[in-house]
């Protein structure tokens, strides 16, 4: 079986304007390995004065939606169908979060990718898996049975 070209980092579409606004930055992007980094500034942190969940989730939706989208066909796209998220130790203003995102398995139809997001001392602050569902890209145009 011929293994499935993979995209390149030229074809990735812009970053979604909420990763924007969180800051998040992408700074490696391969087959193997997406890496993201986000400042946690004042405006992400919960009541209690720590990252927010919903910050860290879309650092970790980031990581693992770009390792998906390097690893889709051309003709394909994909969509989350699935996220777990252990929150394993707080993040505090000021710190610098890295997320490692790396496949599992990359199958015809789905990808399970594991997220680990680390502070700026190396602990972990929370570990993410996702399965991603492959889909044949339709933009509407067409008029199909399935988009009917």
């Amino acid at each position: 079986m011929t293994a499935r070209p993979t995209r390149s980092v030229e074809e990735m579409p812009p970053a979604s304007n909420f990763s924007y606004h969180l800051g998040i930055e992408v700074t490696k992007c391969t087959p193997d390995e997406v890496v993201c980094r986000m400042v946690v500034t004042e405006e992400m942190a919960n009541r209690n004065g720590v990252l927010h969940g919903g910050a860290l989730m879309t650092l970790a939706d980031t990581a693992a939606g770009t390792c998906a989208f390097i690893n889709s066909p051309a003709d394909i796209s994909n969509t989350t169908v699935e996220a777990k998220t252990n929150f394993i130790r707080p993040a505090k203003i000021g710190d610098t979060l890295t997320a490692r995102s790396e496949p599992l398995h990359v199958g015809r139809a789905t990808l399970v990718l594991q997220v680990t997001i680390t502070r700026d001392d190396g602990k972990t602050v929370g570990a993410t898996s996702q399965t991603h569902l492959f889909l044949g890209w339709n933009d509407g145009s067409e008029k199909t049975e399935e988009n009917r």
